[in-house]
């Protein structure tokens, strides 16, 4: 049970006064040093219920992890900026992604072209078709990095040139298209302005992570798109096919989950996962094996500090674990 943050601060006050502390002492240095690594300052009355949430994360950490040394799981988990928030706090910073707009929509359909053989495994990463990896921060602007992320490959496809393009840019200007910003938004929505405005760089409209004013200038639009494919809904043959003669491509999954918050390393599954309820937007940049299991290579948007130097590999040809082909699309340019 998850408890609203002013019932943790009582439950921490409660505890303290019976026992004198709630809190483990072994672990305090750890807690002081991630304190210090990620930055975080609290308020007098919100100190004690950061550390008891982060305290309760450690021992998921510690038993998930357990649990996969003895075959249980096929992926570890570890502490990171997240540490601190509950899975009801973590969710907030997600967004949902309209997936109606994007079944109504009237974009073209991918179709694998026949008579290919697809290859075993694939990463466009050094290829030249992916830049650094990026950090929304708090801000729920996934849908920009994965619209970016995916029109970026696209373009050095086509050019040979890879252009860091502005998540900010479509945050501030999108709004008429239905996005919102920090708020959320729509990677097919992001596609529809691109199409019909373009898009600047990073360098020329830089991240701020928080709302503001469209202030871009047209002279700085360096890339733009002439239509969207989708892929069949819930197809990961599709996706492969895709991923493996196009170039990265956009997608949305549920990562809602503490097991995907706290992601560290290896093949993620999460049966808890759901196939439609998507809120957060990714790129999947390539595919492989492991173990003989296979794996997506997905990049995300929090910082190289999260996962695995900030990718994860999520299960493949699992019936659509966490719906990552459920609403996959890339930009024609």
């Amino acid at each position: 049970m998850k408890f609203p943050l002013f019932v943790g601060y009582m439950l921490v006050h409660i505890l303290t006064s019976a026992s004198g502390s709630p809190f483990d002492p072994t672990l305090v240095e750890g807690w002081n040093s991630w304190k210090s690594y990620h930055k975080k300052q609290y308020k007098e009355d919100e100190r004690n219920y950061r550390r008891m949430v982060w305290e309760e994360n450690m021992r998921y950490i510690e038993q998930h992890n357990l649990e996969h040394s003895m075959g249980k799981h096929t992926f570890t988990v570890g502490m990171n900026q997240f540490g601190d928030l509950t899975t009801e706090e973590f969710r907030q910073l997600l967004y949902a992604p309209s997936i109606k707009e994007a079944e109504n929509s009237t974009c073209k359909v991918f179709t694998v072209q026949e008579n290919v053989e697809l290859p075993t495994a694939v990463d466009w990463r050094p290829k030249g078709y992916v830049t650094r990896v990026k950090d929304q921060g708090q801000c729920g602007s996934c849908w920009a990095f994965s619209t970016t992320g995916v029109l970026e490959g696209q373009v050095f496809k086509k050019t040979g040139k890879l252009i860091s393009l502005s998540e900010q840019y479509l945050m501030d200007c999108s709004r008429a298209v239905g996005n919102a910003g920090c708020n959320g938004g729509s990677v097919m929505g992001g596609f529809l302005f691109i199409k019909e405005k373009g898009i600047t760089s990073e360098q020329s409209y830089p991240y701020t992570a928080k709302d503001g004013n469209c202030t871009f200038n047209q002279n700085d639009i360096v890339a733009t798109c002439k239509g969207v494919k989708q892929l069949p809904k819930g197809s990961e043959a599709d996706l492969a096919a895709a991923v493996a003669t196009v170039g990265p491509i956009s997608a949305g999954i549920d990562a809602e989950h503490r097991s995907f918050m706290l992601y560290k390393s290896g093949i993620f599954y999460e049966p808890h996962c759901s196939t439609v309820k998507l809120d957060h937007g990714i790129l999947v940049v390539g595919y492989g094996t492991e173990n003989q299991k296979p794996f997506w290579i997905v990049k995300n948007s929090w910082g190289a500090s999260w996962g695995n130097e900030g990718y994860v590999h999520m299960a493949k040809d699992m019936n659509n674990n966490c719906g990552i082909a459920t609403t996959a699309v890339y930009p024609e340019v």
